[in-house]
């Protein structure tokens, strides 16, 4: 039996009656075609989900009654941070929607030296809006009910001195590190830094070396910006997080 999951952001509580937002009500009712007396299964990111019942099908808010909350737990053992170098369009979308899929704790955007995307305030906006309703739709969709913080686009050298992850690797196919000596202890966050589609310069490198990152290589291929953290962090999973065995 398909379960519907869909994202509220706002304070849920058994025998609560609410108006979804519009844009779930949209995909609820002409999407999925729900009616009044369907169910639907509600979470706002606080690690539960909310067992509801469509009682109105308005399409600019239909109204809900939460029936149940149930803990979910489906995270992952591993606190992995991706900083991401941000990436054009539908490939930051991938990694954001797949990274999330996969586990990952945290995101954070960095602009790096040869970033192509230029936010100004408005368009940073505007994109975090959008991002955050990427990684919310992959965790309706994966099954997750924490939603992965997301913080806003820093330039990476502001963000590597202030990083204080137990482990801290860069992407980089020249690195000393191999995954199987990474091998992370209980509870330690490990930041995972990938350049974007230029890659990172050498002043990228040397300003995260000073930070304290540590080269971490794949293998002997060059991979692209929205294949490389996602390739990382599956390996990751398989050898040390809830992939493992």
């Amino acid at each position: 039996m398909r379960i519907i999951r869909s994202h509220v952001d706002q304070p849920l509580a058994v025998g609560q009656r609410i108006t979804l937002p519009e844009d779930s009500s949209l995909h609820l009712l002409r999407v999925l075609r729900l009616e009044p007396g369907d169910a639907v299964t509600l979470f706002n990111g606080d690690g539960h989900d909310y067992t509801a019942r469509l009682l109105t099908a308005a399409k600019r808010g239909a109204e809900a009654e939460i029936t149940g909350r149930e803990p979910v737990p489906r995270e992952s053992p591993l606190r992995i941070t991706l900083v991401q170098g941000v990436a054009r369009g539908e490939k930051m979308d991938l990694v954001l929607q797949k990274a999330t899929e996969l586990g990952v704790d945290a995101f954070t955007p960095v602009i790096t030296e040869r970033t192509e995307v230029k936010l100004d305030a408005d368009r940073a906006e505007k994109r975090m809006a959008h991002w955050r309703g990427v990684v919310a739709a992959a965790c309706g969709q994966s099954g997750r009910a924490v939603l992965p913080r997301l913080s806003e686009p820093t330039a990476l050298s502001a963000y590597a001195g202030a990083e204080r992850a137990d482990i801290k690797l860069v992407l980089d196919p020249a690195g000393d590190v191999g995954l199987a000596t990474v091998a992370p202890q209980a509870g330690q966050t490990i930041a995972l830094v990938v350049g974007p589609e230029g890659g990172l310069s050498e002043r990228d490198l040397a300003t995260l070396r000073a930070a304290g990152f540590r080269g971490l290589r794949l293998g002997p291929r060059i991979l692209r910006t929205e294949t490389a953290g996602l390739a990382a962090v599956a390996a990751l999973q398989a050898l040390y997080g809830d992939l493992r065995g």
